[in-house]
């Protein structure tokens, strides 16, 4: 139950701030022997923090269904992680970059380029600037998060903020890009653990759903709270830290 929790916390807290979920639950699994990390754990994790940023954001959906431009606009933009995301994991390609030292650099990295993109102006928004070429820049940047430790709430931020999208706005795009990623991440995961011979859904996914659901409703709520009043520097000083530590602890190794 413990090592629910605590993957639990890491998915809802890390998924939606610009850290990178999938970077600290794969350390965690280095550093820490998980009996509990599997894949219908795994896609248990990513359904609950699906489920919290649809009702958190249930009302701009409804809105969006009604403005079916601006609801294209946030598909067109979730599109080239998703076949991109489906080409590497079906090839395998993904995993070759899953190791330590990727991570610390490319945390190191993009948190220094969050770092630049915070100080561009902060004068768009998501309702009268969110365009076709808006949404295609901000989705192709997201490619990167396909590379463990980059973010992908964190890189979609950054290009928002390239682009002078407040903070707020910023993440709101992030996150409401979020929600057809999350959708197809967690039906990929869906469909290849039915074709398991011993698959069914335990106590434990569904404690996993609730947990991620519970961290997740959280941070998205208290992240833009923030964004209100702070920048970014928080996020980035801690990738910094982080991914020096990271590359102390490699050096060591060798």
């Amino acid at each position: 139950m413990i090592e629910i929790f605590i993957l639990s916390l890491i998915q809802g807290v890390a998924e939606f701030l610009p850290i990178s979920s999938s970077s600290h639950l794969i350390l965690m699994s280095e550093f820490l022997d998980f009996e509990n990390k599997s894949l219908s754990i795994d896609v248990s994790l990513h359904i609950g923090s699906f489920f919290a940023v649809v009702i958190y954001f249930f009302k701009d959906i409804i809105k969006f269904i009604d403005n079916r431009i601006l609801f294209l606009k946030i598909f067109i933009s979730s599109m080239p992680v998703m076949v991109i995301g489906f080409f590497l994991a079906e090839t395998g390609i993904i995993e070759k970059f899953r190791n330590i030292n990727v991570i610390a650099w490319t945390t190191i990295l993009f948190g220094i380029l969050l770092y630049i993109s915070d100080k561009f102006k902060l004068i768009k928004n998501i309702e009268n600037h969110f365009t076709y070429k808006s949404a295609i820049f901000i989705g192709l940047f997201q490619i990167l998060s396909l590379l463990p430790g980059v973010s992908r709430s964190g890189i979609s931020i950054t290009a928002a903020r390239l682009l002078n999208f407040k903070r707020v706005d910023s993440a709101k795009i992030s996150f409401l890009i979020s929600i057809p990623i999350l959708a197809a991440v967690s039906f990929y995961g869906l469909k290849n653990l039915i074709f398991e011979d011993n698959f069914y859904f335990t106590k434990l996914n569904l404690i996993s759903i609730f947990f991620s659901f519970f961290f997740s409703l959280i941070t998205i709520k208290y992240f833009l709270k923030f964004l209100g009043k702070f920048n970014l520097n928080i996020f980035v000083y801690y990738r910094i830290l982080l991914g020096l530590i990271l590359l102390i602890f490699t050096y060591l190794q060798n």
